[in-house]
């Protein structure tokens, strides 16, 4: 063989043996984003799962109220509708959880959860109703589900922002759009969260 032939070969083992290190390279870093994306999936499914808890108790809660409150029609009404809307964006997939898709998502839970705040100041106007065992077990259980709702949602945000931070870093941006991963949404404060509530005394 040839000197020339030799050092052709040695130029080719080179070449194939970097192109397998990058291609290597570049799977680990697909891998990686994989791991975070199912990560990310897996904590809104916790999220959602609290949700579908908290929409699961209001019908009982709604329930044992109007027995104690029958003239407060236009809350338990309210109440009722504001669960509706939810139930029509409960089960967000993780895949559409576009900004838009993520505002309607929060907008609906807002109106629940203003909804639910009425609600409990009906009930503040019913001694007897606030003494029933079944009324506090619901209230507990309710009390408790908003609970793991806020950590379940400050779970899936540290997720998105290891995520986010890492497909946008370099050199992975450069594969992310390769591989089509995306940025996920976040959840935003309430814009009635950005006014200091007034106080009176």
């Amino acid at each position: 063989m040839s000197k020339g032939m030799k050092i052709g070969c040695g130029v080719l083992g080179l070449l194939a043996v970097a192109a397998i290190a990058l291609v290597s390279w570049a799977f680990g870093i697909r891998n990686q984003m994989v791991n975070y994306d199912e990560d990310v999936k897996q904590k809104w499914a916790q999220v959602q799962s609290q949700y579908q808890r908290r929409f699961d108790l209001i019908p009982n809660l709604v329930e044992t109220v109007k027995g104690y409150a029958r003239h407060e029609r236009e809350t338990l009404e309210a109440v009722i509708e504001a669960r509706s809307r939810v139930g029509g964006v409960t089960q967000l997939d993780a895949k559409d959880l576009t900004p838009e898709n993520m505002a309607k998502f929060q907008a609906a839970q807002a109106s629940l959860s203003g909804a639910l705040q009425r609600l409990m100041v009906v009930v503040e106007q019913y001694p007897n109703l606030k003494a029933n065992e079944n009324f506090k077990q619901l209230q507990d259980e309710l009390a408790g589900t908003e609970n793991r709702i806020a950590t379940e949602r400050g779970r899936y945000t540290e997720s998105v922002q290891q995520y986010n931070r890492y497909i946008r870093q370099f050199p992975q941006f450069l594969l992310a759009g390769i591989f089509n991963f995306k940025e996920q949404a976040q959840f935003a404060a309430e814009e009635s969260a950005q006014t200091a509530p007034k106080v009176q005394f």
